[in-house]
Parts: structure tokens; C-alpha cells; sequence
């Protein structure tokens, strides 16, 4: 592995060596003033950028992440890492987000735990970390401190902006919070609110971290983690990501080499394959997760409905000035293409320009995180649309 690290550094696509940089706002007392009234402050912002600003500061993208991603969308942050950044495949010379072209930024929402502000952070009335004692979050929360981050680079209107699952509510979410401040908008497998059955599994991941014996109310930041209960949230939630085609492809009714014997005592937790994919995907996430931040996000994606305040979802989206490309994906049945189509319905009865694909993929709920030349082609041409439109 260590042989393939220059080489991946010296890819014409890579974005190469890219640095974590951090933006605080919200110093007592003015603090950040919270959709539920409390305050939060001071607010560190973690945040990284790709490519340049041109001189009227209007090649600007804003990247939105999924639950588990955060701002290291793309390239390296040191020529150690064997892994690039969680959208590598979209961000970089050449690539959609061509960064010869456009300025993109991705930064870690409030309530995260790999740079911004979060329960683990430190809070500054103790001394210790937040744990509980963290404010509850809003989808309308986490964008606040994302304009206040394009104010100090001096943006006052972005190219674009995009996200996918979690990071397209953020999308929307900006649209109407700023309709004039995007020429384009890219929604992507998302939906204005969550099912009962979307709300179910999340229930169930966070039942899973606060039952683990080691999470002490949120107080285990100077012991043992509860990192059973964050392993098995994982697990059940990595589920909802995949396909049936995808994992009966990719697994299908395969056991481990030595596993099924008849005679063999029964082992309930690893005979087939998927069993130990899933076993490792749960472990994985504990080494850069924190469980508390877990819980506060899949929270605030529950509680998020973009017809909050209004009377219906046409009536929400009705002020939006963006050109809009609404994707869902063939197999996602965690947010189905009937959600996406009622976002392309309100935004078609307010004459608001829309494209909308129901891309045929395998892949379920990922499927925009897979280096797919189809997708990159929509991509790039969304993107070439609104420059031609301006």
C-alpha cells in the first residue's frame, strides 16, 4: 500500500494534499441563537477548499455531507492516508466539480464530531466535553453556521450547491432559508421529510447507543465508550444504504470459508459473509464516530420537515430563485423515488426550472457515492446548464 501512495498523490484527477482549516464564530455573547431558543457559542466551523476563487467570487460550490461524512470531501490530508476524502470520486481536476473551474468547499455540521462544534466538544462553562448538555440541533441549525462561513470568504452568492441523502435536506433546507443566494441547486436521494419507517430505523440505532451500559447518559467521554450500541446503530443503518440486488450481488447466501457445519456449534453471529461485512462496518465507524453526535444528527434528521411554517410543500419551496436537479435512484428504499417526486411536483407548480432523473443503479441509497461515468456525465452537465443560464 505504501508503494501506491505517490502515485495516488500524482493523479492528474487528485485534488492532491488538501488542509483541514477552521472558522469560529458566536463569541459570548453573541452567541449562535439556536430554532429552539437556546444559545450555543463560541461555534467552530471545520472546513476544507478545492480549486480557486476567480476574481468576482462566483465559481463557487457548497458540498453538503451525509450523516456519517464530514469536510474532508476529497484528496488527502497527508500522503499517509490510504483513503481520500468520502467524494473524491465527483471533486478534483476534471472531475464534475472540476476544481480548474470551480471553488468548492465542504465543511463538518454542527453537532459532528470531526472538527466542528459537537457534544464532544470541549464547552467552555465546564471545561469538559458537552455530552447532554449540548443543545438540541436543527436541520435549519447546521446551515446557519455554513452562511456565516461563506461571509468570511467574502461569497455572496454561490454557483451551486449540492448534497446527498442528509446533505440534500441541507439543500433544500438553504433553498428556502436563502432562495437568492444559489444559481443552482442539486437534491440528491433525499426527501422534504422523513417516514415513519425512516424514523423507525433511526429509533432503533439510537435505542442501541443508549441502552449500551457504557454510555452513561452521554457522560463516557473519560471512560469506557459505549461503542457496542454505536457499532450495532451503524449496522442497522448501513443496511438501509445497500439494495437487496446490491447485497445479494455483492454477498448473496455466502459463508465464511470453515463457517457452516452441521456439526459444528451454532456460531448466531458470523456464518455468512454479510454477517462479518456488516460485523466490520460497525467496528469501523467506532474508531471515527462519536456516538453522542449519532444520536443529536439522526435527531435532527427525524425532526426535519421543510413544510414547517408553511402550509404545504409548494407553498415552502415557492420563493426558490435556483435552477434545480432533483436525482433519486432506482433501488433506494430508504428515500424512494415517490419523496423525490414530490419535491420535482412543488418545484414544477412554482415555475421553478427543474430536471429531475430517477437513475437506474443497483446500489441503493449510496449509489451517488460510486464512481459511476453516467453520474458524472449528469453532473457536469447540471453544472455546464447553469453557466449557460447565467
Amino acid at each position: 500500500m505504501e508503494e501506491t501512495i505517490p502515485k495516488k498523490l500524482n493523479d492528474e484527477g487528485s485534488a492532491g494534499i488538501v488542509e483541514t482549516l477552521y472558522f469560529t464564530f458566536a463569541e459570548p455573547p453573541e452567541e449562535l441563537v439556536l430554532s429552539n431558543g437556546s444559545k450555543l457559542g463560541p461555534v467552530t466551523i471545520a472546513y476544507e477548499t478545492y480549486g480557486a476563487l476567480n476574481h468576482d467570487k462566483s465559481n463557487a460550490i457548497l458540498v453538503f455531507h451525509a450523516l456519517s461524512g464530514d469536510a474532508h470531501a476529497a484528496g488527502y490530508n497527508s500522503p499517509e492516508d490510504k483513503k481520500p476524502g468520502w467524494w473524491d470520486i465527483m471533486i478534483g481536476p476534471g472531475k464534475p466539480f472540476d476544481t480548474d473551474k470551480y471553488f468548492v468547499i465542504c465543511s463538518n455540521i454542527i453537532g459532528g464530531c470531526k472538527g466542528s462544534t459537537g457534544p464532544s466538544s470541549i464547552n467552555p462553562a465546564t471545561g469538559k466535553p458537552y455530552g447532554l448538555s449540548f443543545p438540541i440541533i436543527s436541520i435549519k441549525d447546521m446551515i446557519i453556521p455554513q452562511k456565516k462561513l461563506l461571509d468570511y470568504l467574502g461569497i455572496k452568492t454561490l454557483f451551486c450547491i449540492t448534497g446527498g441523502s442528509v446533505g440534500g435536506m441541507l439543500v433544500l433546507q438553504w433553498l428556502v432559508s436563502y432562495p437568492d443566494l444559489s444559481e443552482g441547486a442539486m437534491i440528491i436521494a433525499t426527501s422534504p421529510n422523513h417516514t415513519a419507517q425512516a424514523i423507525a430505523f433511526n429509533s432503533v440505532g439510537r435505542y442501541a447507543i443508549i441502552k449500551d451500559p457504557n454510555w452513561n447518559n452521554g457522560d463516557y467521554y473519560e471512560g469506557e465508550k459505549p461503542d457496542k450500541g454505536l457499532s450495532i446503530a451503524r449496522m442497522i443503518g448501513h443496511i438501509t444504504y445497500l439494495s437487496e440486488e446490491s447485497m445479494r450481488r455483492k454477498f448473496g447466501r455466502k459463508v465464511i470459508d470453515g463457517k457452516l457445519s452441521l456439526t459444528d456449534i451454532a456460531d448466531f453471529t458470523k456464518e455468512f459473509e454479510v454477517e462479518n461485512y456488516l460485523q466490520y462496518q460497525g467496528e469501523s465507524f467506532i474508531k471515527r464516530f462519536d456516538a453522542n453526535s449519532y444520536l443529536y444528527i439522526t435527531k435532527a434528521i427525524d425532526d426535519f420537515d421543510i413544510t414547517e411554517g408553511f402550509e404545504n410543500l409548494c407553498d415552502a419551496l415557492k420563493e426558490i430563485k435556483a435552477k434545480c436537479f432533483v436525482m433519486s435512484f432506482t433501488s433506494d428504499w430508504l428515500y424512494p423515488k415517490e419523496q423525490s417526486m414530490k419535491i420535482v411536483k412543488a418545484l414544477k407548480i412554482n415555475g421553478i426550472e427543474t430536471t429531475y432523473t430517477n437513475f437506474e443503479s443497483p446500489y441503493g441509497h449510496d449509489a451517488f457515492l460510486i464512481d459511476d461515468a453516467r453520474l458524472k456525465r449528469l453532473f457536469a452537465g447540471f453544472l455546464k446548464s447553469i453557466k449557460e443560464r447565467i
